[in-house]
């Protein structure tokens, strides 16, 4: 083991002071070994999926338009199940890739779970997700439209599961992954969350400015969250609520699930930035709520920054 790693444990925040860096210390944290992990694992996720084409296309069981499929919500019977497979694969990998990387297991990623935190992160977004609708129902009600139809249940069914595989999957490498990285090489709260909500906010660049602005405050929160909570059941709770609620509850016409049989589309675009600058604001109150609450249950005069 390299002196760098048999010294991970030393630093200026204790890991008995914060949770999630003791789970960020285990196994082996050598820079390098970061960047041949995310490389090993977006290579064994090429692999996987060129194994899993061939394999269709052998037995005739590859969709006509499987490119298509992932980047058209009209049709969420292949949509989603096409988005659950592609995501289930990069998680696939890079749980593959951080063993033999790292020597880290899935439960070191993922700190510690508890379904009554990913219940709290899931409820708490929805609550904020339905103010938020109803602040811009009584801005702009025109912008509102019923789309329900005889396919919305099915929509829910095969959104639920494509978006737990998918949000889970960017929660394990986003929140998991990359954020433990970056608090065992900085010990330091601030740091770690800006640069890990950049580089969420950085890949969501392609969809659009706004986008990209509220996916970087996204991933600097809910990095804040996973930091406080020891773990991501509150961020993966918080995070499949936000995409599920956004392809089920109400289809904004401007994003990746326009076209899906919702059951209201959104037609705002004037309310664009309005809207981004409220999810800004909501993340952060559930963020300041989390983080308070956290320490007053452990002790109050700890300050992990």
């Amino acid at each position: 083991m390299h002196a760098n790693e048999r010294e991970s444990g030393r630093g200026q925040s204790p890991a008995h002071l914060m949770p999630y860096l003791e789970y960020a210390l285990r196994g082996h944290n050598a820079a390098w070994r970061y960047v041949a992990g995310f490389i090993g694992a977006l290579l064994l996720a090429i692999i996987g999926a060129s194994a899993l084409i061939i394999a269709l296309q052998l037995f005739h069981l590859l969709p006509a338009d499987f490119a298509g499929n992932l980047q058209n919500a009209g049709e969420p019977t292949k949509f989603y199940p096409a988005t659950g497979a592609l995501f289930g694969l990069l998680l696939l990998s890079f749980v593959a890739a951080v063993r033999i990387a790292h020597g880290k297991t899935f439960s070191d990623i993922i700190g510690a779970w508890r379904w009554s935190l990913f219940g709290q992160g899931l409820a708490v977004w929805i609550v904020v997700l339905v103010a938020s609708t109803l602040i811009d129902f009584l801005i702009d009600p025109a912008g509102f439209k019923v789309t329900a139809n005889a396919q919305t249940l099915t929509l829910a069914a095969v959104a639920l599961g494509g978006l737990a595989i998918q949000t889970f999957a960017e929660e394990f490498v986003f929140r998991g992954y990359l954020t433990q990285g970056l608090l065992a090489a900085t010990r330091r709260t601030i740091p770690t969350v800006l640069i890990s909500g950049a580089l969420f906010g950085a890949m969501h660049i392609p969809n659009g400015l706004p986008q990209a602005v509220s996916a970087t405050v996204f991933g600097v929160l809910l990095a804040l969250i996973a930091i406080e909570t020891g773990g991501l059941a509150f961020t993966s709770g918080l995070h499949l609520a936000n995409n599920a609620f956004g392809a089920v509850v109400v289809i904004s016409s401007g994003d990746a699930f326009r076209g899906s049989p919702g059951i209201l589309t959104q037609s705002t675009p004037q309310l664009m930035w309005w809207d981004t600058a409220v999810g800004a604001v909501g993340l952060l109150l559930v963020a300041t709520w989390v983080v308070r609450s956290r320490r007053r249950q452990s002790n109050p005069e700890v300050v992990a920054v």
